[in-house]
C-alpha cells in the first residue's frame, strides 16, 4: 500500500518557506508552508489513514483492483476521491493514493496557510503566492532535472504527479522515465500519471501517452520523458532548470 525510502531530492529545495517532515506509519510527507504545523498535520494524516485503512479492511478489493472500482456513496472522502480519479483515468483506485493523501492534507492546510506544498513520494499538492518551478526528475534520462514546470501564483491549488517505469517502487506497466501530469486535483494527476506511464514503453509511445492524457477529464497538461526525448501537451509553462540539483524552488 505504501512505501518508505530516504528521499534525497528533499534536500534540493529553495525558497523561504518553513520545511518539516511528517511520518505516520508508512506515510512519509515533506511539507513546506508559511507556518510550522507539524502537530496538526500528524493528526490529519492519522485520521485520513484510519479512514482509508478502515475502508480497505471492509472491502479489500478496493486496494487490489487494477481497474476502476465502485465504492459506497457513504465511503470516506479520501476513498471517494481515489475512486473518482481512478475512474476518470481508467486505472485502479490505489493509483491515486499518494496524490489523494497529499491533496487532503494540503486542502486542510489551506485553511490556515497562504502557501502550501505537500510532497508524498514525489507527488505534489501546491498552492503558492509566488511563482515556483518544479523540476522533472526522470532517472537516468539526460533530461532529468534539466526542465521544470513553472507554477504561477493562484488561489487555485495544483497537483503535479509523476509515474515512472524505471525509477522507484510505483507499479507501472510501461517504461517511461517520467510521465508527469498536472491537474487542479492531485488525485486525478496521480491516477492519470499512472495511466499515461502504462502506455509508454519506448520513445515511439510518447505521442500515445500525451493523447491519452488529453482525453482524461481534469488534466491540464502532461510531460512524458523517455530516454533522450520529451513530449509536452496542454497548459504548461516549461523552463530550463539551470542546475539538476533543483527540485522545486521559488523563482
Amino acid at each position: 500500500m505504501y512505501y518508505f525510502e530516504e528521499r534525497g531530492y528533499r534536500k534540493r529545495v529553495g525558497g523561504g518557506l518553513r520545511s518539516f517532515r511528517v511520518t505516520v506509519g508508512e506515510t512519509d510527507l515533506f511539507i513546506r508552508a508559511d507556518k510550522d504545523l507539524k502537530g496538526m498535520v500528524e493528526g490529519m494524516v492519522r485520521k485520513v489513514r484510519a479512514e482509508l485503512e478502515g475502508y480497505i479492511a471492509m472491502d479489500p478489493w478496493f486496494a487490489l483492483s487494477l481497474s476502476p472500482y465502485p465504492v459506497s456513496p457513504f465511503a470516506p472522502g479520501i476513498v471517494r476521491d481515489m475512486a473518482e480519479a481512478s475512474a476518470l483515468a481508467g486505472v485502479g483506485p490505489m493509483a491515486a493514493v499518494a496524490g489523494a493523501i497529499a491533496e487532503h492534507i494540503g486542502r486542510g492546510l489551506m485553511e490556515v496557510c497562504e502557501d502550501v506544498i505537500v510532497e508524498n513520494g514525489g507527488d505534489l499538492f501546491i498552492r503558492c503566492s509566488v511563482p515556483i518551478v518544479v523540476a522533472i526528475l526522470a532517472g537516468n534520462s539526460p533530461i532529468s532535472g534539466r526542465i521544470g514546470i513553472l507554477v504561477d501564483p493562484s488561489d487555485e491549488p495544483v497537483g503535479i504527479c509523476t509515474s515512472s517505469g524505471t525509477v522507484g517502487h510505483s507499479l507501472s506497466f510501461g517504461k517511461a522515465d517520467a510521465a508527469t501530469v498536472v491537474s487542479n486535483s492531485a488525485a486525478i494527476a496521480d491516477a492519470a500519471a499512472t495511466a499515461v506511464g502504462n502506455v509508454v514503453v519506448d520513445e515511439g509511445d510518447i505521442e500515445a501517452g500525451l493523447l491519452l492524457a488529453s482525453s482524461i477529464k481534469g488534466v491540464r497538461g502532461a510531460v512524458v520523458v523517455k530516454g533522450g526525448r520529451v513530449g509536452i501537451w496542454g497548459e504548461l509553462k516549461l523552463i530550463p532548470v539551470s542546475s539538476p540539483r533543483s527540485w522545486f524552488d521559488s523563482t
